[in-house]
């Protein structure tokens, strides 16, 4: 019919789909392979399409696997009246020779050489201990010591590395390294009840500071440089990295007073239930500190000054993560959106490229013909 049998076409294929009831429903209709041309610009529009949709995917999965963190600031509901400290310090002085004791705003007086554990040690076994660094300044000339809260968290990117980290428990604090000789520092270390309020955590040299019946330690034998391996507030991880952990202070002279100042915020990291990893929670406590050093006269007490402040509010630090369902759709998404600017991106280039071949083939046109007619002539 209309020549189409004699030029070998068939019209079954331009006609409805045969087959059963459920071909009756195909809306994606199939062209025979001999109507189907194919371009070189096609095939350019294609292979960037694939390397776009490959890129958009991959963000998207690495935005899914990372999930999101919800920092929420809140003023504290609970109230608490006891607060865990933790220290590790290495003063370079005889544990003999050493003081320290706690003050709070509520009055109390705690004697904290008592409750903590002083073995005598080497400077040098810590000094050079890995990761062990001074505290840097500025352009400005101020100290860096982590002011500011981090938004991550203990210098760790994600939620879940804080708590893995964390290990869900308590650790313990390492054994101190076997003394070679006789030791010319103290380490200091342990873990001290005090009340959750305003308070003065201070080392100084034995008789300075304080009314003793024993005499005064001679001022030639006062060194306060000294090593901060851990210091937090709170349930004790080891594996959690607080802005004056590993940190070296030191100075020449004997009348030296360092105090650092420290705001102290309750902080709960927890990942959401939904998450391919473990609902889990962690409560601890961040703090922001600065600090301030200088030589002080003989008629000042030297020494090692933390001065703690606890914020009344509370910093909630949530990972959740998208359904695997959600991530699929987002990435169809991706994907057709892609093929539909590509395809519009196709459609418009051959367009282009066809209206430039017409006039293209237009002026070449009429220069022939100009030519003819002055060959006539």
């Amino acid at each position: 019919m209309n020549g189409f049998a004699n030029h070998g076409l068939d019209e079954d294929a331009f006609g409805e789909k045969k087959g059963n009831i459920v071909q009756a429903f195909d809306a994606f209709p199939k062209a025979k392979p001999q109507y189907v041309t194919k371009t070189s610009g096609g095939g350019k529009w294609t292979v960037v399409m694939l390397l776009v949709s490959s890129l958009l995917i991959f963000s998207e999965f690495t935005r899914w696997w990372r999930g999101h963190e919800t920092h929420t600031f809140a003023v504290e509901k609970g109230v608490g009246h006891g607060l865990q400290i933790n220290l590790d310090i290495v003063l370079k002085m005889k544990c003999d020779d050493v003081h320290i004791n706690v003050q709070d705003a509520a009055g109390d007086r705690i004697l904290a050489g008592d409750k903590l554990d002083r073995k005598p040690t080497n400077w040098h076994q810590w000094v050079d201990k890995k990761g062990v660094h001074s505290l840097g300044k500025d352009a400005q000339g101020r100290l860096i010591t982590g002011e500011g809260f981090h938004d991550e968290g203990f210098g760790q990117d994600h939620v879940h590395d804080i708590i893995n980290a964390a290990g869900g428990r308590q650790g313990k604090f390492a054994k101190t390294p076997r003394l070679r000789g006789e030791g010319d520092s103290c380490r200091i270390f342990g873990s001290l009840d005090v009340n959750k309020v305003q308070g003065d955590f201070h080392i100084t040299a034995r008789g300075h500071g304080y009314q003793e019946f024993r005499e005064h330690l001679d001022h030639n034998a006062f060194n306060f440089s000294h090593i901060v391996s851990e210091l937090s507030f709170g349930a004790f991880y080891p594996s959690l990295l607080n802005p004056l952990d590993l940190t070296v202070s030191g100075t020449p002279n004997h009348f030296h007073k360092f105090q650092y100042f420290l705001s102290v915020v309750p902080t709960v990291y927890s990942i959401d239930s939904s998450n391919l990893y473990r609902s889990r929670t962690v409560f601890t406590n961040q703090y922001a500190v600065t600090e301030q050093s200088h030589i002080v006269g003989e008629h000042t007490v030297p020494g090692i000054f933390f001065k703690y402040d606890i914020e009344p509010m509370l910093l909630t630090v949530e990972e959740s993560r998208d359904s695997f369902l959600r991530f699929v759709v987002k990435v169809v998404n991706v994907f057709s959106g892609v093929l539909v600017a590509g395809h519009w991106g196709f459609t418009l280039t051959e367009w282009a490229i066809a209206v430039w071949g017409r006039r293209a083939r237009r002026k070449s046109e009429g220069v022939l013909h100009g030519r003819a007619h002055e060959n006539e002539d």
